[in-house]
């Protein structure tokens, strides 16, 4: 499968049946003159995870393409033609298989309320766990590892990692730090001795 990073929460899968977009936010740049698109999915409301003053062009450029979000985002999208999954559903779209997994963003602070967060699992093999440390239904190839965030301390994404044990980890999700490559090198040094962990440069397809 052929990925492409866009900085951030924002992924492109090619399958080779399927092109999919994954959280289009402000903190990611690119994704605008993405073309082909059969799907834009959205993880949860956070303005780094939807952009919606770009979404509009980005779906005029890809027609076709479906437009699938979370129950929490469904409230920001007036206008916009959408489909709601939740936690448990599954579903085809151009020929790739996806399942919803999560439910429940991370904590950011007691005083903060929680809101709905999907997790997207393409093909059986590659997992996109939105805000959250989703554990994957099974085995899977790559990991999309959330690096930095207000709700995250590096040793739960350690913790993480070890857990699902993937192939290969993607670290994303990293805007907010100054310094990402310390917590990639340590991605390296405390996660499985199996598990490779890959910096995608940004807007550069790679297959992994």
């Amino acid at each position: 499968m052929q990925t492409t990073h866009y900085g951030h929460s924002c992924v492109l899968l090619d399958t080779g049946a399927a092109r999919l977009l994954l959280d289009p936010g402000t903190f990611s740049s690119g994704f605008e003159t993405v073309g082909g698109l059969d799907a834009v999915l959205v993880t949860h409301q956070h303005f780094d995870h939807l952009d919606p003053d770009r979404l509009g062009a980005l779906l005029s450029a890809n027609p076709d393409a479906r437009l699938i979000v979370d129950s929490g985002t469904a409230g920001q999208l007036a206008g916009f033609e959408h489909e709601v999954v939740e936690p448990g559903a599954s579903f085809e779209v151009g020929g790739a298989r996806v399942e919803v997994l999560g439910g429940d963003h991370a904590v950011i602070h007691p005083d903060i309320p929680v809101i709905a967060n999907n997790a997207y699992l393409i093909d059986g093999t590659h997992l996109h766990p939105g805000d959250a440390f989703v554990p994957p239904s099974a085995p899977v190839d790559v990991l999309f590892l959330p690096t930095g965030a207000p709700w995250l301390k590096v040793s739960e994404a350690v913790d993480y990692l070890r857990a699902v044990a993937p192939r290969t980890a993607v670290p994303i999700h990293e805007a907010v730090l100054a310094r990402p490559g310390l917590h990639y090198r340590l991605f390296e040094q405390l996660g499985p001795e199996k598990t490779t962990i890959t910096v995608l440069d940004r807007e550069r397809p790679t297959t992994v």
